[in-house]
């Protein structure tokens, strides 16, 4: 036990060191930048004046989404999704795997939950002892289910689902936006250095380093930013993307595909004013999301009903769901 606990401290003290790394090659890149070639190099005063003044407002919008990618919990499934006291109980006592099926299945019936595992039974993680609701999967890293998760990022530290969508989007594209800003300003310095026209100083191997930091991580991060945009698109995660949510009908991946405008508002909000703000503005809160099939869409509770699932101010869930789930359903446990 003691050993397990230190082996788990360790990964999460090593979990933070692609973190570090890359906040060490922003603080060197800010140095570099502003000291060494705003400060030292630059003669031009409105130049200097207007390179710093755009640099730092894409310095704090990266840093802001960046520090929003890591420091947002992952959303949770909420506690209509969990194990009631009696119900757990219930479920621990009965030793028949066939009576304790039937105990979750009706617990299920109550939720609005569409989506089954491969063997078409309901996906239930026995880890967290919650049925986990559509597109939720169960973190090895983080030790939760993760609402809406599209994968656990090592360079944030952090799982990127529901929660911190969003955050994520931004910080790539605003991360592309500093790269591109440093490289173009960085440009004409670059050749100079290079050709001999400036002086042989410290500043001349900052901004070689610059220009060539600044491409490798653009190009890096344009494939990523651009394989997002698509999962966007098409409203699918990571995970969704290699392996196809299962339905009750079978295997659908355009299963939560609404189009294009709703896709993105799914994830960005309606206001499009706040659409580049690193602010919450997500719809829903994780636990459902409309279907593609309009059929299967008129008899989701929830969508029917979405005030049902509206929390309290005192953080309880009001409301029950009408049973619209099969009673046949098998339980599989999964982690």
């Amino acid at each position: 036990m003691a050993l397990s606990r230190g082996l788990r401290c360790c990964q999460r003290v090593f979990s933070w060191i692609p973190v570090l790394i890359i906040t060490s090659v922003v603080l060197w890149s800010y140095y570099a930048y502003v000291f060494e070639l705003c400060l030292f190099t630059l003669t031009n005063t409105l130049e200097k004046v207007v390179y710093l003044l755009v640099f730092h407002v894409c310095f704090v919008m990266f840093s802001w989404t960046y520090w929003k990618s890591i420091f947002t919990p992952p959303a949770t499934p909420c506690k209509k999704f969990q194990l009631s006291y009696s119900d757990k109980q219930r479920y621990e006592m009965e030793e028949r795997p066939d009576a304790q099926k039937q105990i979750l299945v009706e617990i299920a019936k109550k939720l609005p939950i569409f989506t089954r595992a491969q063997s078409g039974a309901i996906r239930f993680c026995d880890r967290c002892q919650v049925l986990k609701p559509d597109r939720c999967h169960h973190c090895s890293v983080c030790e939760t289910c993760v609402l809406k998760m599209d994968h656990h990022c090592p360079w944030v530290n952090n799982c990127v689902g529901f929660s911190n969508y969003k955050f994520f989007l931004l910080f790539l594209s605003y991360s592309m936006l500093y790269c591109v800003f440093i490289a173009a300003t960085v440009f004409q310095y670059f050749l100079k250095f290079w050709s001999g026209d400036l002086p042989n100083r410290p500043a001349k191997f900052h901004v070689l380093f610059l220009m060539f930091v600044a491409l490798m991580f653009f190009v890096s991060l344009m494939f990523l930013f651009g394989y997002h945009c698509w999962l966007v698109a098409k409203n699918r995660s990571t995970l969704e993307a290699f392996s196809a949510p299962v339905f009750v009908n079978g295997t659908d991946r355009n299963g939560f595909n609404v189009g294009i405008r709703k896709n993105l508002q799914q994830v960005f909000g309606e206001d499009r004013r706040l659409w580049f703000i690193p602010v919450f503005t997500s719809q829903g809160n994780g636990h459902y999301f409309p279907l593609k099939n309009r059929s299967s869409e008129s008899q989701n509770p929830l969508l029917a009903n979405e005030d049902m699932w509206e929390e309290s101010d005192d953080g309880s869930e009001e409301g029950s769901l009408v049973e619209d789930q099969d009673p046949s359903v098998t339980i599989e446990m999964e982690e």
